[in-house]
């Protein structure tokens, strides 16, 4: 696997080293897109940054997403330890849903994509 280091935002002490993805197996850009690249996962990811969010307030500031899909991606970022669950013994249960560090260091990316997205949507109004 080659590598190579590139200068971000016009600052000679900004560098970032990159892989070029030879065996998509050993590819970190591969392994990061499986596991955050799906429809929900970004969205959900952004809704929790810093915070602790019940199922039924997530749904609320996700209203596209059903209930069943909800569920599912949860699963999966539990499983990916992107978020943590916590479940109370109390009658209705109450579950609450926590990003990991893991989870928080995606959150410079997710402020950049925010950011891009805007950019985006101003540039293809009207």
């Amino acid at each position: 696997m080659a590598t190579s280091k590139i200068q971000t935002n016009d600052n000679p002490a900004s560098t970032v080293q990159l892989t070029e993805c030879h065996d998509m197996a050993q590819c970190p850009v591969a392994t990061a897109i499986d596991v955050i690249g799906g429809k929900w996962t970004i969205i959900i990811l952004y809704h929790l940054r810093g915070k602790t969010l019940r199922f039924g307030e997530l749904k609320r500031q996700i209203p596209k997403i059903t209930q069943k899909m909800l569920t599912h991606q949860l699963r999966e970022l539990e499983a990916n330890k992107l978020i943590t669950r916590k479940v109370y013994a109390e009658v209705p249960p109450r579950v609450e849903y926590t990003p990991t560090e893991l989870a928080n260091k995606l959150n410079p990316a997710l402020d950049l994509l925010c950011e891009w997205g805007g950019e985006y949507q101003q540039a293809h109004q009207g």
